[in-house]
């Protein structure tokens, strides 16, 4: 399954919850802020993934419009402190793709590696285990997602059972 299909049936599935969350917000925004974040819980288990959405400013959570096409974390492999491919294959994946973006090592202590990404209008933080996007997510960042996730964090697209975009069978 690539990030562009999780992403979708994340967005789709929040946004078929959205009148739920809507009144959650209005009476406990700690309660929505759960409710959201089990939803996409229950997504990332139909691939073996953790996910979760984040609000990194006061007030973002209002914004039930913008769930799931930005500040989104993935976790693989709680554990894992290396990439399975050359760190430096996806900083250049990163600059083939995402072009004038800021990339950089990061996190680079105790046996651990990673990269993070840095544009004017997001972040993304790629660690071993896990994968953190910072802002918006436009068009570039789901390409470079797609290939991080078949590439480095081994998701393959089309899992058999799957459903794509379209709601067509994938296999």
């Amino acid at each position: 399954m690539s990030f562009s299909q999780i992403s979708y049936r994340l967005q789709k599935e929040l946004k078929s919850n959205n009148p739920q969350i809507i009144f959650l917000l209005k009476k406990s925004p700690g309660l929505a802020f759960t409710t959201i974040n089990e939803i996409a819980t229950n997504i990332g288990k139909k691939y073996n993934i953790k996910v979760s959405l984040n609000f990194p400013e006061r007030g973002k959570i209002d914004d039930y419009e913008a769930y799931g096409t930005e500040n989104i974390g993935f976790v693989f492999e709680r554990d894992s402190r290396a990439f399975p491919i050359a760190r430096e294959l996806i900083k250049s994946k990163a600059s083939e793709i995402l072009g004038s973006a800021n990339i950089q090592d990061a996190y680079m202590y105790e046996g651990k590696e990673g990269v993070r990404v840095i544009n004017d209008n997001y972040r993304l933080d790629i660690l071993p285990a896990s994968l953190h996007l910072w802002g918006k997510i436009n068009d570039e960042i789901r390409n470079f997602c797609d290939w991080l996730l078949e590439n480095c964090y081994g998701v393959k697209p089309g899992v058999e059972g799957a459903f794509n975009e379209t709601n067509s069978k994938v296999y």
